[in-house]
This record gives structure tokens, C-alpha cells and sequence, in this order.
């Protein structure tokens, strides 16, 4: 995605004065999300477990507005460095976009591991709540802002095989409602579901079967990272300065075929 400027002319960005933390965001529907708040003018933070990964897109994304920690998302240590790196940068963190996930396991619940399932909350959810709390400490609690969740249409319903996946996505959701609440009226807490976005993270679920698979949405194709770079860019703006304690279901209208026979 080429930066431009909030004006529409091509060239330097302007610099919209707020700043940004984005987990999981080295490649995927976080870098996504890096892409749309840099080309509006914000600063931002990217967070990763791969250091040499993490750099490349701070390099692509532009190094003079984006810096990197490396790290995993349920480390408290890490969780609490990212903040404080983001602060010392920029002096602020108006925005957080917990987007680090993970899905190792696909299978009945009937067979599940219960330790993956742990790791499973411990990495979707529990590094959320983390992260909400670092940001709401660091500058939300004073100075406001907004927090988006990237949650799943696998978390509003059933969805056979990745159980633990959605199970861990539909408390992303509740933690989103139960945060909203918390936080009103200084940080409005929203969250976004996407259905199958092509990602490395969700390939298992098209590849070799893209057509196929894009079939069944009525918009005719599977997501793109840039579709929920929008959407969080509109959860993150004035906007959307009404809009709390929200699930954006962007899914390309593949709900629309629940009632069909």
C-alpha cells in the first residue's frame, strides 16, 4: 500500500498526532493494519515473536514513523517493554490493535490436549487482557483512546474442527464487551471478526482450494489483509467515536448463507 497524504497528494505523510501498538503484526492481517494506520499519518509500534521478521516490516512499513519489539504476546515482560519502548518513542499509545493469535491444533474437542488449549487462551486472550492493561496504565486511563480486539467469525459460531480456536475467539469478543464497560468513557473497546482472510496463518483453510473455497461468499473471494486494515483504521478514527463494545463482522457476507438449505 503506498502512503499518501491526508490531503490526497502523493508524497510525505502528515502526521496525524496519535500513535498506535499492533500485536502480531510482522506480516498477516496485523501488518495489514500497520499499512492503513501508517498511510493515514499515525506512528506506530509492531509487536512479533520472529526479530529478524519484525525488522523487515518495520523497514517496509517506513522506519521513520514505525519501531519493532520483538516478542511473545503472553510474556508479561514483553507485554510491559512494548509499552514502555512505544512511550518513549512517541510519548503516547492511543490506540491498541491486539491482533497476536495462534491456532496449533485442528480436531475434534472430543480429543482436544487440554494443555494446548491453555496455550491457545494464553496467546489469544490472556495477552489481550494484558496488553489492554499496560496501555490503559501507560496513557488510555488519562488520556483515552481506543482498543480493538481481532476476534473471528469462528468465535460467533460454530466452527468444527478449530474449537479451541473459536472458543478463544468468542471470549475476545465477551473480553471486548466487559472491557467497553470498564473503560467508558475515556477508551472505546471494539472487536473484528473476520472470516478467512488469506494469510500463512489461515492457509491451511484454501490452499490448493482458493476457488473453491471463495465460492461460497457472495462477494466472490476470500478476505485480503488491506479488508481488516480498513476496518480497524474506522474503529480507530473519529468516525467511530460513538462505537463501543462492538463486533464488526467482516466476512464478505458468508453469514448470509446461514439459512440456506
Amino acid at each position: 500500500m503506498a502512503a499518501q497524504d491526508s490531503a490526497g497528494q502523493g508524497g510525505a505523510v502528515r502526521d496525524s498526532g496519535k500513535a498506535a501498538l499492533i500485536t502480531g503484526a510482522s506480516r498477516g492481517i496485523g501488518y495489514g493494519i500497520a499499512e492503513a494506520l501508517v498511510a493515514r499519518g499515525d506512528r506506530v509500534c509492531i509487536t512479533g515473536r520472529n526479530e529478524d521478521a519484525l525488522k523487515e516490516a518495520v523497514e517496509k512499513l517506513g522506519s521513520d514513523r514505525v519501531i519493532g519489539v520483538a516478542g511473545k504476546a503472553h510474556d508479561e515482560a514483553h507485554q510491559a517493554v512494548a509499552v514502555e519502548r512505544m512511550m518513549e518513542a512517541f510519548g503516547r499509545v492511543d490506540f491498541l490493535i491486539n491482533n497476536a493469535g495462534t491456532n496449533p491444533v485442528f480436531g475434534p474437542l472430543a480429543e482436544l490436549d487440554l494443555s494446548v488449549a491453555r496455550k491457545v487462551y494464553e496467546t489469544n486472550v490472556i495477552s489481550a487482557l494484558g496488553f489492554a492493561q499496560q496501555t490503559w496504565k501507560a496513557w488510555q486511563s488519562e488520556n483515552g483512546g481506543a482498543i480493538v480486539n481481532i476476534a473471528s467469525v469462528a468465535g460467533v459460531s460454530a466452527s468444527p474442527f478449530i474449537g479451541a480456536y473459536g472458543m478463544s475467539k468468542a471470549a475476545m469478543v465477551n473480553l471486548s464487551l466487559q472491557l467497553a464497560h470498564e473503560f467508558a468513557p475515556k477508551v472505546r473497546v471494539n472487536s473484528i471478526a473476520p472470516a478467512v482472510v488469506k494469510t500463512k496463518f489461515a492457509q491451511a483453510l484454501y490452499e490448493g482450494r482458493e476457488a473453491e473455497a471463495a465460492a461460497s461468499y457472495p462477494l466472490g473471494r476470500l478476505g485480503v489483509p488491506e479488508d481488516i486494515g480498513g476496518a480497524a483504521a474506522f474503529l480507530t478514527s473519529a468516525q467511530s467515536d460513538w462505537i463501543t463494545g462492538q463486533t464488526l463482522v467482516v466476512d464478505g457476507g458468508i453469514f448470509l448463507n446461514a439459512g440456506v438449505g
